[in-house]
């Protein structure tokens, strides 16, 4: 038995949310998509279940064809460990683009360069060159 974290996208978002990440950042690839069967809830290409690897963590998301009240919140984030400084802001730049910046890329004192941002789907990133 494994656990991985899991991404539930609202409003058919999944799909674009991997290409989003596979795009941005680095040693990103999906590992499989399952779409929802035809004639189902979904079935209209939504995504019933997403293995992605993101810098070799698994995740596993996909398209909630329940609409709920809640969605993703900056208590939970990812946290990536940048190769340089550069590279927080690079990701900081392309992950807040649409989204929000909850911490811009600094130095507070834990960190030589830092960020905080939530991305356009509203999945958090906490971004850090030691």
């Amino acid at each position: 038995m494994t656990t991985a974290p899991f991404l539930m996208f609202q409003n058919g978002r999944c799909r674009a949310a991997l290409d989003f990440y596979a795009a941005t950042l680095p040693d990103t690839r999906t590992l499989s998509v399952q779409p929802y069967p035809e004639g189902t809830p979904g079935g209209d290409g939504l995504i019933m279940l997403a293995r992605v690897s993101i810098d070799g963590l698994e995740v596993i998301a996909n398209d909630s064809t329940i609409r709920h009240a809640f969605d993703f919140t900056p208590s939970t984030s990812f946290f990536h460990l940048c190769r340089d400084a550069a590279e927080v802001d690079r990701l900081a730049d392309a992950l807040s683009d649409e989204g929000a910046v909850l911490m811009p890329p600094g130095d507070y004192g834990f960190s030589r360069r830092f960020a905080w941002v939530n991305d356009r789907f509203g999945v958090s990133w906490q971004l850090n060159f030691e």
